[in-house]
């Protein structure tokens, strides 16, 4: 199968794991983007719009500090039980949950909207954890980077999809016996939902659960939390064996910052300036069908010149969208930007996430992963905050949309100094007690 190895997914548990991106992408198309729609319009309709604006971008910053804040222990707790895919389980079903019940969410009832959607982000953010832990156990060194952007690209494929049948919801919801424009919205999250669990399946059942390893040193007659704890404290003390993973987590959490914001308050911002409903979801829309290309070809570009030479194209790209979107001012300067984000987006968090992954010994996937989960959500946390910030002092989001140039900049300064093969060396040295 030569297309699909060049795909990364040539194998049966590559392809499985793949579909979870497949599965979880729908949260961050239809109810990441549409309940920044729905939740001004519905929930928070009795509110001014900046100040709904600002507390839907502290609920999402909340969450996923929360989190940032639980990953770690987590991660551990999985290396040492071997349970990586029973909490990818249980969070995912969280999520699921929680977006199924936005279903019954009317208008007025902004306090248990955003209950429910941090309850999802928490859902969603928590799973991908343990799902991108399992990645070093089924791909080698010289796979990572395709299978990476391969399930970044699926992702993008069902997230589009779901989308347009909700656009056409919501467009014209009397064509599809539905009874009101916001019981499209509520039935548009149901359907997420279902997406989300059916979708969840493939990586349960045929991905193996990679086998608990005992490090040497640890005390098997302690109990689980405190082995987990024990290994917490020792990976944490053993960062300088990996400095170049450090940095690389460093670096992300910086340039991940600002990426992150952009994804998250996208449509938030757009409709700031006036682009209308319809148009912001067509932008969505734009995005997630550009991507699908663009992020394949950005696995190529990194088997061409290594995942951090095409993490450098990916920033310099972003530092020109940060100049265009300060100025923008109409709805078709929104798309052209929805292009031209849809054009790197996927390409530099799969190419970080692979890159990542090449630097982590095996027996602590979990563990480590945990961290970079740390480092990712907590970027996400100072661009959602800072955003919700800024709309409150200056109401408008035009300053920390150009305070995220800094972001970029440093986080590729930090990244420059990354030896991507002396850690890589050191990712395959014996873990010591």
């Amino acid at each position: 199968m030569p297309f699909l190895e060049r795909l990364g997914l040539h194998r049966p548990e590559l392809r499985a794991w793949a579909m979870y991106d497949w599965a979880n992408s729908v949260f961050m198309t239809t109810v990441l983007q549409v309940f920044q729609i729905y939740f001004p319009a519905v929930p928070a309709a009795e509110l001014p719009r900046a100040e709904a604006g600002a507390r839907l971008a502290m609920a999402t910053s909340l969450s996923i500090a929360a989190v940032a804040l639980i990953s770690p222990v987590l991660g551990a707790l999985a290396d040492v039980a071997g349970r990586k895919k029973t909490l990818l389980a249980l969070f995912a079903g969280l999520g699921v949950l929680a977006t199924a019940m936005l279903y019954g969410v009317g208008r007025g009832e902004w306090l248990l909207a955003l209950i429910l959607f941090a309850l999802g982000n928490i859902g969603v953010v928590a799973s991908i954890v343990f799902y991108n832990a399992l990645l070093p156990h089924i791909a080698t060194p010289d796979e990572v980077d395709r299978v990476s952007t391969a399930g970044f690209a699926l992702g993008y494929v069902a997230g589009g999809v779901l989308l347009a049948i909700n656009a056409l919801w919501l467009q014209w919801p009397e064509r599809f016996g539905i009874a009101s424009r916001e019981a499209a919205f509520q039935l548009s999250f149901l359907s997420a939902a279902l997406w989300w669990a059916v979708f969840t399946i493939p990586v349960l059942v045929r991905v193996p659960e990679p086998p608990r390893t005992a490090l040497p040193g640890e005390d098997a007659a302690q109990g689980t939390l405190e082995r987990a704890l024990a290994r917490l404290r020792r990976t944490a003390l053993e960062a300088r064996r990996h400095p170049d993973a450090v940095l690389v987590l460093v670096a992300f959490l910086i340039y991940n910052d600002a990426i992150v914001t952009i994804i998250r308050l996208a449509a938030t911002f757009g409709s700031e300036i006036g682009v209308p409903a319809a148009a912001l979801v067509a932008a969505v829309l734009v995005v997630q069908f550009v991507a699908i290309p663009a992020t394949f070809v950005f696995g190529q570009i990194a088997r061409a010149v290594g995942a951090k030479r095409a993490i450098f194209a990916a920033l310099a790209c972003y530092v020109a969208i940060i100049l265009f979107a300060s100025r923008m001012t109409t709805t078709r300067e929104f798309f052209v930007l929805a292009f031209l984000l849809a054009c790197v987006m996927g390409g530099a968090q799969a190419l970080s996430r692979s890159l990542y992954a090449s630097m982590v010994p095996k027996e602590k996937s979990a563990e480590l992963f945990g961290f970079f989960g740390v480092f990712d959500k907590f970027g996400g946390v100072m661009g959602t905050a800072l955003y919700a910030l800024m709309l409150r002092w200056t109401g408008s989001g035009r300053p920390a949309i150009t305070t995220l140039l800094l972001f970029f900049l440093v986080g590729a300064a930090i990244l420059s100094r990354v030896d991507v093969e002396r850690g890589r060396r050191a990712a395959r040295e014996p873990t010591g007690g």
